[in-house]
């Protein structure tokens, strides 16, 4: 996995996520995982193709999405419903245009897919032949782990 493409995930990542909902962000040790993912509860899926393919995972427990859209919108949300939804969405589409824009500065050609969001318990996304790499975010209030699958073409 080059690093040259996990960077500006992992900046863009940190840079929106604290722009937009005012709070520190702690980077917790960065791991790999197998082919197999398992998500939290509440994931925004996001393709990526070019100069090189995989995939981006933003995910987090619901307790953590409801939090994000609260702060998002200023209202106060309980459940995981089309609102907490469209905030993991937007706040996901924020995070890879702003690392896309950061690999196109440095040369790099990478498309998006618009993202997915997959929610519920003991669901698995499966890579075939890429490995993933975790890196969490902990913020006051829960955790966001962002994974990247990404293998150079």
């Amino acid at each position: 996995m080059n690093i040259e493409f996990i960077n500006p995930f992992v900046e863009a990542s940190y840079e929106i996520l604290k722009e937009v909902l005012q709070v520190d962000i702690r980077r917790e040790d960065i791991y790999l995982k197998d082919r197999i993912t398992e998500i939290q509860g509440v994931a925004a899926l996001i393709g990526l193709l070019g100069c090189a393919e995989g995939r981006l995972l933003l995910d987090m427990n619901t307790d953590t999405a409801i939090k994000i859209c609260s702060m998002m919108t200023g209202e106060t949300y309980t459940t995981v419903d089309e609102m907490v939804i469209n905030s993991i969405t937007e706040l996901a589409n924020m995070i890879t245009a702003n690392a896309v824009t950061k690999l196109h500065n440095r040369g790099y050609n990478l498309n998006l897919t618009p993202p997915s969001i997959i929610k519920g318990n003991n669901v698995e996304i499966a890579d075939k032949d890429l490995e993933t790499l975790v890196v969490p975010l902990q913020l006051p209030f829960g955790k966001v782990e962002i994974n990247i699958a990404l293998k150079e073409i």
